[in-house]
């Protein structure tokens, strides 16, 4: 949606393919980082955004200290950027406010309820792509380019050309909701159980939780009841173990199958991948939305031109949008698994993270204690490693209607 407007705006033609009939579903990813509310502000949509119901975190708390009491490991509200903070808003919110805005651009249309099947592949070109409507109506959408942002599960995955590469995950994620009450932390808040992990997420009026627990283990684990789960995470958050009698069901707690690859080519002749389709990312500090977001932005300021021109230069466009990702991409998915590898598993497997007790402890204390390394996990959860600028042409001024 983000590139449609973009390129919409720029004048380019183009038509988005929505299988559902609207946005509201259960999105996990409802973090709008800095670099997302400056690109707002530069479209213009900072006041239109800022009416949507959100809720801002600024840090980011870890049970570290004594008796695993909850120590900030990171202060993004200490950042001296405007934006010194991660909007935490409905992702379908933000989906419908770029769907209206682009829906005042003549060059752009949306489709609902239809669903891209197939490519359509003329000569070893993608020219297109098949598609099916929610009433069984089939049909084909012909287009210079198609982009596949249709996430982890994409149709350009199949390819063979475009080289699926995947790494090991040691965890898959429970997400679930507890309410908030007054008193509890701000933030972003850690815990650590007898192997499993647990991030929480302040929404205001409750939390949105996440239980990181062994690749594999979900229906081991649900078949040791949910008293058992309930207790157990109630111990290792002991705050919130007055209210762990609301979770009453199973079916409220969701399973995420984590995933961490990348193609090794986003990209074959008319077609191009962003996002999740050609980068899926671990729930490790919560950037994946953020980098298709910037993935985005950087593929509408590359395409603009071969786009507006006849498509002259596109196969060379297309290329750049990967080599200008690809690096951001292999860093961060390098971090995760760093991470994976030397915190989450070994925490996991109830062993000490990074192989040495004393090391994690120094750490520890490296990043609770020195302001300036402290800021370091506030800043990379922000703002990441790269920051993109949208084209020229689709910068407007404030829409406040």
């Amino acid at each position: 949606m983000v590139l449609a407007l973009l390129l919409a705006r720029a004048g380019v033609a183009v038509t988005v393919l929505e299988k559902h009939g609207d946005f509201l579903r259960d999105f996990r990813g409802d973090t709008v980082h800095p670099t997302t509310l400056a690109l707002l502000d530069e479209l213009g949509l900072s006041e239109r955004f800022a009416r949507l119901p959100q809720r801002r975190v600024t840090t980011i708390q870890l049970p570290l200290g004594p008796d695993r009491s909850l120590v900030t490991v990171g202060n993004i509200g200490a950042l001296r950027r405007r934006y010194n903070y991660i909007a935490m808003v409905p992702q379908w919110d933000l989906l419908d406010l770029l769907a209206d805005e682009a829906g005042r651009e003549p060059a752009f249309s949306l489709r609902m309820n239809t669903e891209a099947t197939s490519f359509l592949v003329e000569r070893g070109r993608v020219t297109g792509v098949s598609y099916r409507t929610s009433d069984g109506r089939t049909g084909e959408l012909r287009a210079t380019l198609t982009v596949a942002c249709d996430g982890r599960g994409s149709l350009a995955r199949s390819l063979p050309d475009l080289e699926l590469r995947t790494f090991r995950c040691p965890m898959d994620a429970w997400w679930f909701r507890l309410p908030r009450r007054e008193g509890d932390p701000h933030g972003l808040v850690g815990g650590v159980g007898d192997r499993f992990l647990s991030a929480m997420i302040d929404r205001g009026d409750y939390w949105q939780c996440a239980a990181l627990i062994p690749k594999g283990s979900d229906a081991r684990l649900r078949a040791g009841g949910l008293d058992q789960f309930r207790e157990a995470y109630g111990t290792a958050v002991a705050w919130v173990a007055d209210r762990m009698h609301t979770l009453t069901s199973w079916d409220e707690v969701k399973l995420l199958d984590v995933r961490l690859d990348r193609l090794r080519r986003w990209h074959r002749p008319g077609l191009l991948c962003i996002g999740d389709a050609a980068h899926a990312m671990s729930p490790v500090f919560g950037i994946g939305i953020n980098l298709a977001v910037q993935d985005a932005v950087a593929a509408a300021r590359h395409l603009v031109g071969p786009l507006s021109d006849s498509a002259a230069g596109l196969p060379a466009a297309v290329r750049r949008v990967q080599r200008r990702r690809w690096p951001t991409t292999a860093l961060t998915q390098g971090l995760q698994r760093f991470a994976h590898s030397h915190v989450i598993e070994p925490l996991l497997l109830g062993r000490p993270p990074l192989g040495d007790p004393k090391r994690a402890k120094r750490l520890t204390e490296l990043v609770t204690t020195s302001r300036w390394v402290n800021r370091v996990p506030a800043y990379f959860l922000a703002y990441g490693a790269l920051r993109e600028r949208p084209p020229a042409a689709s910068v407007r001024r404030p829409s406040t209607s």
